[in-house]
């Protein structure tokens, strides 16, 4: 089987790849921007024409599409997720090839749920953010592209690779650094949401499934069980290792507290924030807190704990019958063990 890979580079695509050139029957050609890809081609600016003439050159059975990006201003998130996919849907309907096509999506796409509750496929989508919005203006080209189709939405991923700027490796980063400079406390904003994690090598089983399977629609890709951060930050201070307080800025005025570890006083260290930064420098000069809103004080009691950021409010929780009923997948790598991949590449850095 053939298949054309683009977004081989990325987070979740280099899993994909992994997977896929794992699978002796799979002929694997990765398309992307960069110069290790097999074929250089920028989805954002090329033309659905000359794309056409290499599909029908190579003649994929599949293709999967990991390609697309999660941070930038609306125009740039519209360019890579939106308009790139109906250069992918274009060139696919003008080939000869037939080519299935396998879309990552993203849970992102549905934007807040109640909490409580699992968000299955049938659900409205209300994006909360540019990044949802430029998502499900994807899947609703591939669905009513007529293509022989299926998108992942896949939820909240972790694991080996994770983006240091993504919450969790936030997380892991202010700890390394925690560790790293003794410092017995680590104040934290931001851990009251709760988010179905996925392990990002069950992603990629998933897309390999998917691409073997007739499935077509809108299919989840989650553990099924929503976690609150300020839980996987427990988990990931108990796989590192880390001794000290950890400090929630969550709640009203006033309530900051003590959640995880135990409670140290001012002189065992000076404060870190969420995101590894030193709260004053070397020369005892403040410097300001990005967990703040910009303008607003900075003292502890004043904070204001930044939301977390894909737009989906406090709780996220996926309902994952239709993966495992039409494409035989059940997630595998619990989130403890995710959580000490990302704790070990932290770790590694100098």
């Amino acid at each position: 089987m053939r298949v054309l890979l683009i977004g081989a580079n990325g987070y979740i695509g280099r899993f994909v790849a992994d997977r896929l050139l794992a699978d002796p029957a799979v002929q694997l050609t990765a398309l992307g921007r960069g110069d290790d890809a097999d074929v250089r081609f920028d989805l954002a600016t090329g033309s659905p024409g000359a794309l056409t003439r290499f599909l029908d050159a190579v003649h994929p059975g599949v293709v999967v599409n990991c390609a697309g990006a999660t941070r930038g201003g609306a125009r740039e998130l519209t360019r890579h997720n939106t308009v790139a996919v109906a250069t992918v849907c274009e060139a696919l309907r003008r080939s000869g090839c037939g080519a299935r096509l396998v879309q990552v999506g993203c849970s992102a796409e549905y934007g807040p749920s109640q909490p409580g509750s699992s968000t299955a496929e049938d659900a409205v989508p209300r994006p909360g953010g540019p990044y949802g919005v430029s998502k499900l203006a994807a899947t609703e080209l591939v669905l009513g592209s007529g293509l022989d189709a299926v998108v992942l939405r896949v939820f909240s991923p972790a694991g080996p690779g994770t983006p240091a700027g993504s919450p969790l490796g936030r997380l892991a980063e202010a700890m390394r650094r925690a560790m790293q400079s003794g410092d017995g406390e680590l104040r934290l904003g931001g851990l009251g949401a709760q988010r179905d994690f996925v392990d990002v090598r069950d992603v990629a089983r998933a897309v390999h499934a998917a691409s073997l399977s007739a499935a077509q629609g809108v299919i989840n890709i989650g553990s099924g069980r929503a976690v609150r951060l300020r839980d996987a930050a427990a988990t990931l201070a108990r796989v590192a290792g880390y001794g000290g307080a950890l400090h929630e800025l969550d709640g009203p005025p006033g309530a900051l507290r003590p959640t995880i570890g135990h409670p140290r006083t001012e002189s065992l260290g000076h404060r870190v924030d969420a995101l590894g930064h030193h709260r004053s420098d070397a020369l005892g000069h403040h410097r300001p807190d990005p967990l703040q809103n910009r303008g607003e004080r900075t003292d502890p009691e004043h904070a204001t704990p930044a939301p977390y950021p894909d737009g989906c409010g406090s709780w996220q929780q996926a309902d994952v019958r239709t993966a495992r009923d039409r494409l035989g997948w059940r997630p595998r790598i619990a989130l403890e063990e995710s959580l000490a991949d990302i704790w070990m590449e932290a770790a590694c850095r100098i």
